[in-house]
């Protein structure tokens, strides 16, 4: 008799692949320990921190997020400027550096996201709710200033230390809808008089940013990481994440933030952690996949050459374009940490087309973030940097290796989670596409549901991009297999 897998068996299986990729899926009997004796969010009498707790700030996260890192607030100047003022949660004040959460945070460096079971950086009594900037909660932030002129040119920004409190927990998908025209102004938002007029003008500001980026050369890809839908116990289906345009004015305003946050530290002369993708080692790879579109790219890496070519392709094809997406992705090479110190060359982000960029923005959920806020507010009480150089060197490494894991894990569990969806829907057919072709195999791509698996039989003269009918032959829950075969 076959057993219909269920979220437990998800949840178990994550725990096994953390431990395979060496990270801890439970906190320590000392994290545990101190956590006992904290029992308030942080509070500290420093004149410099400024009181902005009656402005409307409001957060933008997931539907399900409870771990919020950052506030927006902004605010109409003249000639069509507007100030833009990022508050992201002071972590560092409960969470000291060398205490035994802090070694906790540093082993995985990273929230690890499954669909069964989240494995939080921190302890969910200090990520979720008193390091959160929960909705009606003054909390201790650390702010970034910055104004854009009318074309969403930066012309200025400071950080400084603040308290403030969240006036409305809003979510991607409804701020969306509202912004898009196909929604009603989410009740959080219209309980508060002006945030209509604040999402207006944060949306302005991240379009016209977004527009700049692009022009710059940051490119514009869409990955495919579906996630399961649970009904209590059961997976009920597979969803892949639309990116919509509230998701967009939160990472333009975001990658705005860490831009300012790595300037500000290296105009100090303060040695930083930044996160960096190198212009492209196998550029020529990228070179030969655009011949295959009868496109050409010059010689030489060059992000704007790319990011038209990834444009003109998804005005064509945007079914196959997820799988274009994540052939240039693989062969980009991942993102990694590295020092860089006052002086050097940066090294920048080829992606985003940015030349200074560290991430400062998710302390709860992000180590070096929780490294970057603690260097920020050294440098802002003019004191020494709270790492060396060398122990800068020793983390960077460390938190690129740990987030390739974590990458692993949550990529492996997306395979077992597929699998469970489609297990009692074994000899059903589905539309797909051919997304990959190698020496071990050919695989394809379902549309509905958006899942992948191996083409078992019928495989042969299949090419990357065809369209084809697949029947389901066999899942595995706990390898993650999927195997189809092709229809006639």
């Amino acid at each position: 008799m076959h057993t219909k897998h269920q979220r437990s068996d998800l949840v178990r299986l994550s725990v096994a692949a953390m431990l395979e990729h060496g990270l801890q899926p439970e906190f320590s009997d000392a994290a545990q320990r101190e956590l006992s004796a904290i029992w308030q969010p942080a509070h500290e009498a420093d004149t410099d921190i400024r009181d902005l707790i009656g402005l409307l700030w409001c957060s933008i996260d997931n539907d399900d997020s409870r771990d919020l890192d950052q506030l927006t607030v902004c605010k109409k100047l003249k000639d069509g400027a507007v100030r833009m003022l990022v508050a992201i949660a002071d972590v560092d004040a409960l969470v000291k550096q060398g205490s035994a959460i802090d070694e906790a945070a540093r082993i995985n460096t990273t929230t690890v996201y499954t669909s069964a079971r989240i494995f939080p950086m921190l302890p969910e009594l200090l990520s979720t709710n008193l390091t959160s900037l929960n909705p009606g909660e003054e909390r201790l932030a650390v702010v970034t200033e910055m104004t854009f002129d009318a074309q969403a040119v930066l012309t200025r920004s400071s950080v400084y230390r603040a308290r403030v409190r969240n006036q409305a927990q809003l979510a991607y998908d409804a701020v969306s809808a509202w912004l898009d025209g196909t929604g009603a102004l989410p009740p959080a938002a219209a309980a508060v008089p002006g945030m209509a007029e604040q999402l207006r003008v944060q949306d302005a500001l991240a379009q016209r940013l977004r527009q700049r980026r692009h022009a710059e050369g940051s490119l514009e890809l869409e990955t495919f990481e579906p996630r399961a839908v649970f009904d209590g116990e059961q997976v009920v289906d597979i969803r892949q994440q639309a990116h919509n345009r509230a998701r967009q004015l939160i990472e333009e305003i975001m990658i705005a933030t860490n831009h300012c946050t790595a300037r500000y530290l290296a105009e100090r002369g303060c040695p930083s952690l930044r996160r960096v993708v190198r212009s492209p080692e196998r550029w020529l790879r990228i070179v030969a996949v655009a011949a295959e579109y009868g496109e050409q790219l010059p010689a030489e890496p060059d992000s704007r050459a790319l990011e038209a070519f990834l444009a003109r392709q998804h005005r064509a094809d945007p079914l196959r374009f997820p799988d274009l997406s994540l052939v240039i992705v693989k062969l980009m090479g991942s993102g990694e940490y590295v020092v860089e110190r006052p002086g050097d060359m940066p090294i920048g982000h080829f992606g985003l087309a940015v030349r200074d960029y560290t991430h400062s923005t998710a302390p709860n959920r992000r180590y070096p973030d929780l490294i970057t806020s603690r260097l920020l507010k050294a440098t802002m009480a003019s004191k020494p940097a709270p790492y060396t150089a060398g122990e800068l060197y020793v983390l960077a490494e460390h938190c690129t290796r740990q987030e390739d894991a974590v990458q692993k894990v949550e990529r492996r569990m997306r395979k077992s989670e597929a699998a469970l969806v489609l297990e009692s829907r074994v000899g059903e057919t589905f539309d797909a596409i051919v997304t990959g072709s190698n020496s071990s195999g050919v695989w394809v791509r379902a549309i509905a549901p958006p899942v992948e698996g191996k083409l078992l039989y019928g495989f042969e003269d299949r090419r990357v991009g065809d369209k084809l009918r697949v029947r389901l032959i066999s899942t595995n829950v706990e390898l993650g297999f999927i195997d189809f075969e092709a229809m006639e």
